[in-house]
């Protein structure tokens, strides 16, 4: 596994973590970025490219993946920071209750909507489906839709919502996801 780092010092810990595992082309392999309020690194990681043989493919059969995934992927990156955020951030639906569970922390998964802006920042609309609300981080954009893992408390989410939108204030909230993709991209030209 390989790991590359950028580590700063901060005052308080508002911190932003997002985690992106991706698998393509017979290969997985993921990331981490941690950032401050204001989307400035303090900490990356990634991982080489794994890439199963034929016969691991047999072995673990449709357990491969979430193996891959979730226990050798993420929780190797999970592990590695040493710059623990706040809150951490995923765009995959299917990584927020292991993100949850190996980040020991709070967790998210974000992801953009075709919502009209509610009224102010700092809004919050339910959806209808279980533990997934429109954000409105900031008082220009679309809301952003949020998942939170099952039985996260009430004032959990509240103090989500004001570290996203305290966080909107200096920076775009899913703009890091972007980075991690042109960083694992400029990795493998390499």
């Amino acid at each position: 596994m390989g790991y590359g780092r950028r580590k700063r010092m901060a005052s308080a810990n508002n911190n932003l973590g997002y985690v992106s595992v991706e698998g393509a082309e017979g290969q997985f392999r993921g990331a981490s970025l941690v950032v401050d309020q204001r989307g400035i690194p303090m900490d990356f990681r990634y991982t080489d490219p794994i890439r199963p043989s034929r016969l691991e493919r047999i072995l673990y059969g449709s357990a491969l993946d979430v193996y891959l995934r979730e226990e050798l992927i993420l929780q190797s990156l999970l592990g590695a920071v040493e710059t623990t955020p706040s809150l951490w951030v995923c765009s995959e639906g299917d990584l927020l209750a292991p993100l949850k569970a190996a980040g020991k922390g709070r967790a998210i998964f974000l992801a953009p909507s075709a919502h009209a802006p509610l009224e102010a920042a700092g809004a919050v609309e339910p959806t209808g489906e279980a533990e997934v609300l429109l954000i409105q981080a900031d008082s220009v954009s679309a809301p952003l839709r949020a998942s939170f893992s099952p039985g996260t408390r009430p004032d959990e989410i509240k103090q989500v919502v004001s570290l996203l939108v305290e966080a909107a204030r200096t920076m775009e909230l899913l703009e890091p996801f972007g980075r991690i993709e042109k960083a694992l991209l400029s990795l493998k030209e390499e």
